[in-house]
């Protein structure tokens, strides 16, 4: 990223809801269909997928205190980086679409990407699928 941001490379963001993990939707308690590659990673199960609810959970309480979702808050970062010039945000309904839209004006000062940064420092990275992995 900040090789790309020195020579003006823009970034396109794929996945910046980690893959459904940055929702606040998801518990412990959460299982994947069989055909989901979710169902197959360690990352959405376990210590790791523990560990990063416990995140997503304090990132939750970030947002409220700026009136906004964890969604809104995790897209509006991704977007604060100055090397990012895209994010592709997925939306399986109109609701999704709306919540995703719903971050323009959400602007984040030095001091919210600081918090930020400090409750992810320990987060286990989500990357999607890749050949590799299935």
């Amino acid at each position: 990223m900040p090789y790309a941001r020195e020579h003006d490379i823009g970034v396109l963001v794929y996945g910046p809801l980690a893959h459904g993990l940055l929702t606040g939707t998801m518990s412990e308690d959460t299982s994947f269909a069989p055909d989901d590659w979710r169902s197959r990673s360690p990352l959405f199960d376990g210590g790791e997928f523990r560990r990063n609810l416990e995140k997503v959970s304090d990132l939750e309480r970030l947002a409220e205190a700026r009136d906004a979702t964890v969604s809104q808050l995790a897209i509006a970062w991704t977007l604060a980086n100055p090397a990012v010039h895209v994010a592709i945000v997925g939306a399986r309904s109109k609701e999704h679409f709306a919540e995703a839209v719903g971050v323009v004006g959400l602007d984040l000062g030095p001091a919210d990407l600081e918090d930020v940064e400090h409750i992810m420092s320990g987060a286990v990275a989500v990357a999607g699928p890749s050949p590799e992995s299935v």
